[in-house]
C-alpha cells in the first residue's frame, strides 16, 4: 500500500495518537484493535523521524550521518513495523515511550533508528488487554482534586443537606469568660456560709461571759 494511501485513512489526530499511547506508556497493555493500533504507531513513527535535522540533510549527508538515505531508514522501519500481522510487538511499551519523547531520549537520528529497530527486531507479540480501560484521570492527573481528598473532613458541616452553623470565636471567649465567673461566684458563697457558721460559736461564749 503506498504511503499516500495510509496516510488518507487516519481519521485520528495527533493529541489522540499521544493520549492512547500515554496510557500504553503507563499500562503496559493496549485496548485498540490492532490494524487501527498500527496505523497510530505508523503515523507516530513518521512525525517523530521527520522532526530530526537528519531528515532535511541532501542524500550524501545523509548517507554519511546514518548510513542510508532518511527515505530508505523510514522506509525499512516502517516495513518492520507493519509485518507485526497477529498483534504489536511484545516491546510495544518502551515503543510507545520512545515516541512520545523520542528527541528528549535520543539526540540525533542514528541512534534513534537503533533503538526503533532493535524494538521492533522481535517476534513475541501482545494480546489485547480485557481489563476495563483505564479513566481519564489516568492521561491527566487531578492534582486538585487529590489534594481535596487529602484535606481533613470538615468537622462543622451537617448532613441531610443542613447549614453549617458559624461560629463566632468572640461569642466563645465570651461563654467562657461568663461561665468562669459564674463557677467562681458558687464556689465563693460556701465559703461565705462556713465563715458565719465559724463566728457563732464564739458570738454564743461572749453571751455565757456577760
Amino acid at each position: 500500500m503506498a504511503e499516500s494511501d495510509t496516510e488518507s485513512q487516519h481519521n485520528f489526530s495527533a493529541d489522540k495518537v499521544r493520549a492512547v499511547f500515554g496510557i500504553i506508556a503507563s499500562t503496559g497493555k493496549f485496548w485498540n484493535d490492532w490494524e487501527e493500533l498500527k496505523s497510530m504507531l505508523s503515523f507516530q513513527l513518521k512525525q517523530v523521524l521527520q522532526e530530526y535535522p537528519e531528515a532535511k540533510m541532501s542524500d550524501e549527508e545523509q548517507r554519511s550521518s546514518l548510513g542510508e538515505t532518511y527515505a530508505d531508514l523510514r522506509k525499512r522501519l516502517d516495513e518492520a513495523l507493519l509485518s507485526f500481522s497477529e498483534g504489536p510487538p511484545f516491546t510495544l511499551q518502551r515503543l510507545s515511550e520512545i515516541l512520545l519523547d523520542a528527541q528528549g531520549i535520543y539526540p540525533n537520528l542514528s541512534k534513534l533508528a537503533l533503538a526503533l529497530e532493535k524494538n521492533l527486531l522481535v517476534t513475541t507479540t501482545l494480546m489485547k488487554s480485557s481489563d476495563p480501560y483505564p479513566p481519564s484521570s489516568m492521561e491527566q492527573p487531578d492534582l486538585p482534586e487529590q489534594a481535596d481528598e487529602a484535606a481533613p473532613p470538615n468537622t462543622n458541616s451537617i448532613e441531610n443537606g443542613g447549614e453549617p452553623s458559624i461560629v463566632d470565636k468572640d461569642e466563645i471567649m465570651a461563654d467562657a469568660e461568663e461561665t468562669t465567673a459564674e463557677d467562681m461566684t458558687i464556689d465563693a458563697e460556701p465559703l461565705e456560709v462556713a465563715h458565719s457558721s465559724d463566728e457563732m460559736p464564739q458570738q454564743a461564749v461572749d453571751s455565757s461571759d456577760s
